[in-house]
C-alpha cells in the first residue's frame, strides 16, 4: 500500500508540475502578446505622428519622438473604449445622414429631463460622477461583445489618428496655458484688463440668458462641430462672411473717395 500511495503522490507531483510548466508557458506567451501588442501600438503611432508633421516645420525629432510615445501610452489607455471611441466618431463626423439628428434628439432630450427634474448642484454633480464610474467599469467589458473585438486596419488606423489628435488638442491647450501666464509675467496690465473684459462679457451674456439653456447651446455646437466642419459648413459659412464683408469695406472706401 505504501508503494501505490507513493506511486500515486508521483503522479500527482508529475501532473502539477506539467501543470505549473504549462501555466508558465501561458504566462510568458501572454507577456509577449503585451509586448508585441504594445510595440506595434508605438509603431503605428510614430506613423501618424509622422504623418501628421510633415507639413509643420517647427517640430524636431526629440517633439515628435515624445509625441509618439503619448499617443502610444494613450491608446494603451482608451483600449477599453476603442470600439465606443469608433462609433461616436462616425457619428459626430456625420457619416450616416440621420446621425445629427439622433445627436440632437438625444442631448435634448437629456436636457429636457434636467430641466423637468431641477436637480441641485450637489445631486447633479453625484449622479454624473456616478454615470462615469459606471461606464468606465461596463464599457471595457461590453464593448467587445456589442461592437466585436476584431478591429480592421482601416478602424485601427483612425483609432490611431484620434488618439494623435487628442495628443495635440491637448498640447494646445497646455500651450495656450503657457502663454497666458507668459503675458502675465511680461504684460500684467494688458494682461488684467484682457481678463477683466473678457470675464465680464460672459458674467453679463450668464446674465442675459438662462444658465441651462447657453449650457445646451454650448453643448450642441461642440457636438455638432465637428460634422459641420467635416462637411465643409463651416468654410462655406466663413467664406461668405469674409466676402460680405469685404464687400462693405470696398463699398464704404467709394463713398468717401
Amino acid at each position: 500500500m505504501a508503494r501505490w500511495e507513493f506511486w500515486d503522490w508521483s503522479v500527482l507531483g508529475l501532473k502539477k508540475a506539467n501543470e505549473n510548466a504549462e501555466k508558465s508557458r501561458g504566462g510568458y506567451k501572454r507577456l509577449l502578446r503585451g509586448r508585441c501588442r504594445r510595440e506595434r501600438l508605438v509603431c503605428a503611432a510614430v506613423r501618424t505622428v509622422c504623418k501628421m508633421a510633415d507639413d509643420d516645420d517647427d517640430n524636431n525629432s526629440s517633439s515628435v519622438c515624445q509625441m509618439a510615445a503619448e499617443t502610444a501610452s494613450l491608446e494603451e489607455q482608451l483600449q477599453g473604449w476603442g470600439e465606443v471611441i469608433l462609433m461616436t466618431d462616425k457619428v459626430l463626423r456625420w457619416e450616416r445622414a440621420w446621425f445629427p439628428l439622433a445627436l440632437m434628439s438625444v442631448v435634448s432630450f437629456s436636457f429636457l429631463m434636467i430641466y423637468y427634474l431641477d436637480p441641485s448642484v450637489l445631486s447633479g454633480v453625484s449622479c454624473f460622477v456616478m454615470f462615469l464610474c459606471l461606464a468606465d467599469y461596463l464599457v471595457p467589458a461590453l464593448a467587445p461583445r456589442i461592437f466585436g473585438s476584431n478591429r480592421t486596419r482601416e478602424q485601427q488606423q483612425r483609432f490611431n489618428e484620434i488618439c494623435s489628435s487628442l495628443v495635440k488638442s491637448r498640447r494646445r491647450i497646455v500651450g495656450w496655458w503657457k502663454r497666458l501666464f507668459t503675458l502675465k509675467e511680461e504684460k500684467p496690465k494688458m494682461y488684467f484688463m484682457t481678463m477683466l473684459f473678457s470675464l465680464a462679457v460672459v458674467a453679463w451674456i450668464g446674465q442675459q440668458v438662462h444658465n441651462l439653456f447657453l449650457t445646451y447651446l454650448i453643448v450642441s455646437f461642440l457636438l455638432l462641430f465637428p460634422g459641420l466642419n467635416q462637411h465643409g459648413i463651416i468654410t462655406k459659412y466663413v467664406g461668405m462672411a469674409k466676402r460680405e464683408i469685404n464687400k462693405l469695406l470696398k463699398h464704404k472706401e467709394k463713398k468717401n473717395e
